[in-house]
């Protein structure tokens, strides 16, 4: 629907604004001295709308098929120094055709060849056409360039907004009581049995959190910087669930400085454990692999389980990593989970920045 708007009011704009430019050279030639023919006047000025829109319209065609309107300021005025001049030249060659063959058919006597004509009518036709395809231009790129910074400020919010809906999620599951008190209490006994791994569990702890409260405003963080937060979250975990819970990280460390969105890694870990390993009886591995696959950074996490055909739709921490992967990368990059034999695989791609 929106299409369709944009269209009927881009053709509004061809029309009147032509046609307009039309009646005022219509207007200049009733004014000038000499007889005023109408009917001359009624092939002039449909054959200068027609002709100025279809010209204008092919260079839309043109800018569309090579996403000129998403260029960046900077790089659209170079391109626009060559059009210019370009399609002034085109404005030039048909407006001096236009303008004899129509002399041809309604003067008797033409008092100049075409060469002729030509040579006199160039420089100033030239000089209107620069002028014409000018403002043409500016017109309709300030339209495309205001569009989009309306269009990314709208992404922008939703993303910001996005991105704190994340936080707020991610901080409810980690200070969730039935998660601190499972893991307060697996703290309790091993202080006992083992305080050096009780130390550890509440460092991992407090890492967990202290990453959830102090460092929300970051919205990217390096892949590192990411596996070690999951890391932080396997190992926790492991400490409550001992055997039943394993993990293996194989991770192309050429990939460590890549940015990725934070909490991703982290938010399919949790999943794993939540909907894979805790149900299943004998526990279970969870593999995360990440590496390069044409241009992408792959980011695999596989747990033992069926993904149920009635539970493929995402949870809402899933739904929301979705959401921000197409605002942060503009559809680039992608989210999918399924089934790989005995193991459900959930899997991003995103783009090397």
């Amino acid at each position: 629907m929106e299409k369709k708007s944009y269209i009927s009011l881009y053709w509004k704009c061809q029309l009147i604004g032509w046609s307009v430019a039309a009646l005022y050279w219509t207007f200049q030639g009733w004014t000038a001295a000499g007889h005023f023919r109408f009917d001359l006047a009624v092939v002039q000025f449909v054959s200068d709308v027609a002709m100025y829109i279809l010209i204008t319209h092919l260079y839309r065609n043109f800018a569309n098929k090579n996403n000129w309107q998403d260029l960046a300021l900077e790089k659209l005025i170079w391109r626009m120094l060559i059009v210019i001049p370009v399609m002034g030249i085109f404005y030039t060659l048909v407006t001096i055709s236009k303008l004899y063959l129509v002399r041809q058919l309604f003067l008797s006597h033409p008092s100049q060849s075409y060469t002729s004509f030509f040579t006199v009518n160039t420089a100033g036709i030239f000089i209107a056409g620069i002028r014409l395809m000018a403002i043409w231009l500016l017109a309709y790129h300030l339209y495309h360039y205001a569009k989009r910074e309306v269009r990314l400020s709208v992404e922008n919010a939703r993303l910001e907004l996005s991105f704190k809906q994340s936080q707020l999620d991610n901080l409810s599951a980690q200070l969730n009581p039935h998660f601190l008190f499972n893991a307060l209490n697996n703290i309790k006994s091993l202080v006992y049995t083992r305080p050096d791994a009780a130390a550890r569990a509440i460092d991992l702890l407090s890492e967990l959190l202290r990453s959830g409260l102090y460092k929300g405003s970051t919205m990217l963080i390096r892949l590192n910087e990411e596996v070690d937060l999951a890391r932080d979250y396997l190992e926790l975990e492991g400490l409550r669930m001992e055997e039943r819970l394993q993990y293996e990280l194989d991770i192309d460390i050429s990939l460590s400085g890549v940015m990725v969105p934070r909490l991703c890694i982290q938010t399919l870990v949790e999943n794993a454990v939540k909907h894979g390993v805790a149900l299943e009886k004998q526990g279970g591995k969870i593999n995360v692999i990440i590496n390069e696959q044409d241009g992408l950074v792959s980011i695999r996490v596989l747990n033992p389980g069926k993904l149920e055909q009635d539970k493929r739709a995402a949870g809402i921490g899933l739904k929301n990593l979705k959401e921000r992967l197409d605002l942060s990368y503009q559809h680039r990059a992608s989210f999918s989970l399924y089934q790989m034999d005995q193991q459900v695989c959930a899997e991003i791609k995103i783009p090397i920045r």
